[in-house]
């Protein structure tokens, strides 16, 4: 696999990063995942600029222009002859001493890379994470810092209950996410997604699920879960009905019709 590393083409097996960069040391950095259609990245503006803002956060200078990251995009698509594809674009602070300060100046790393799209997954089986929270006061939960800690942690617990997913309570006991997405219910007919203010990372889906079909942001508890005559996941590879959590039926346990129709159409 061809990728792209600080602006130059390389194998994936041949790539080198320096050991003190601070995305490794520190997870000190941010990142993006971007699906690609017919050789066109989705959203591509909006995952740019959240990029960017995450970079702002952790006063990260961006290396290039959002045209310049276009340009290394499509050149890895062509490299890799890859049309539907999944593509990660990585910004770290780069290299720095011992500490927490990053170096001044610093020289980010920013790598391109791409894969295959992978199958339609299935409805999702959910659990209620234990082991750890959201914390919906950290400026990190506003964006993809490289630091996935938490959500690692949500999902082996996932896995240890036989279950496709986990919900992130934040420390209020409210729904915040899952460790991969946004949630939504339909309740009462209306769609209802948790603010950016009860821990929920600003989509991109998200986002254009609030200005195109009137999604309310609004506080949910766990006990909305059984109110709920449907519910979905979304993040930017698509959205995935999620049919059951911890055991109890999301509305009639089945797909819902307006989780289909927002598949279809996004």
């Amino acid at each position: 696999m061809i990728i792209d590393l600080n602006g130059t083409q390389i194998n994936a097996d041949e790539a080198r990063i320096d050991p003190s960069d601070r995305g490794l040391t520190l997870g000190d950095g941010v990142f993006e995942t971007i699906r690609v259609r017919n050789g066109k990245p989705d959203r591509f503006g909006a995952h740019v600029a959240r990029l960017r803002e995450g970079a702002k956060v952790l006063g990260i200078v961006m290396p290039t222009t959002d045209a310049g990251i276009e340009t290394r995009l499509t050149n890895v698509l062509k490299a890799n002859v890859l049309k539907n594809s999944v593509v990660r674009v990585t910004l770290s602070h780069g290299a720095g001493p011992r500490g927490l300060l990053p170096p001044d100046p610093a020289f980010p790393t920013l790598i391109i890379s791409a894969a295959p799209m992978p199958d339609a997954a299935g409805p999702v089986k959910a659990i209620i994470a234990m082991t750890t929270r959201r914390n919906e006061h950290a400026v990190t939960s506003r964006i993809k810092s490289l630091s996935y800690l938490d959500n690692v942690i949500a999902r082996r617990e996932a896995a240890e209950y036989d279950a496709d997913d986990a919900l992130l309570m934040n420390t209020q006991g409210r729904l915040a996410e899952s460790t991969i997405a946004n949630i939504f219910l339909m309740i009462n007919g209306a769609l209802v997604t948790p603010p950016v203010s009860d821990g929920a990372l600003p989509g991109v889906m998200r986002a254009d699920l609030i200005a195109r079909f009137r999604a309310e942001e609004h506080p949910l508890e766990v006990d909305d879960l059984s109110r709920a005559e449907e519910a979905f996941l979304t993040n930017a590879l698509g959205i995935r009905p999620l049919i059951e959590v911890a055991g109890q039926p999301i509305g009639d346990g089945e797909p819902g019709l307006i989780t289909q129709m927002l598949a279809a159409r996004l």
